[in-house]
C-alpha cells in the first residue's frame, strides 16, 4: 500500500449548528447524503456528528490535493460510519474522477469530535490494504 496524500480538517460545531438553524434542509441536502442525515439524526450529539462528517469530506478532498471547487458536489462523497469498521469514505462524480487521476484506490479515515470541534484525517492510498 502506498500513500497518495494526506488531508486533515477541523471544523467548529457552532458554525455548523448556525448553518443548520439558518438554512435547514437546504443546507443539509447540499452537503449530506440521505444516509448521512439518517445516521446523524439517530445519534445523541447530532450537530457534532454532522460536523465530523463535514470535516471528513474536507479531509478526503485535501488527501487528493484539493479543496472543494465548482463542479464538485459535497454529496459525491459519502461518509459511512459502520460499527466495528469505523468511518469509510465512498466517492462518486468529480471526486471519483479526481481520485482516479491521483492514482488513489481507497481511503483510510478517522474522525473525532467534542462539543466544540470535530476533526478528521484521511489518507488516500493505492494498492492493497
Amino acid at each position: 500500500m502506498d500513500i497518495v496524500g494526506i488531508g486533515s480538517q477541523i471544523v467548529d460545531c457552532t458554525r455548523v449548528r448556525k448553518l443548520i438553524d439558518r438554512h435547514g434542509e437546504i443546507f443539509l441536502a447540499q452537503v449530506f447524503t440521505e444516509a448521512e442525515m439518517r445516521y446523524c439524526n439517530s445519534r445523541t450529539h447530532v450537530t457534532e456528528n454532522y460536523t465530523a462528517i463535514w470535516a471528513a469530506k474536507e479531509a478526503v478532498l485535501r488527501s487528493l490535493g484539493t479543496k472543494w471547487q465548482r463542479g464538485m458536489a459535497w454529496t459525491d462523497m459519502e461518509i459511512r460510519c459502520e460499527r466495528g469498521r469505523g468511518a469509510v469514505a465512498a466517492v462518486g462524480g468529480a471526486t471519483a474522477s479526481l481520485m482516479k487521476k491521483q492514482g488513489a484506490t481507497s481511503f483510510l479515515l478517522t474522525m473525532a469530535h467534542c462539543r466544540a470541534f470535530a476533526t478528521a484525517t484521511c489518507l488516500a492510498v493505492k494498492g492493497d490494504r
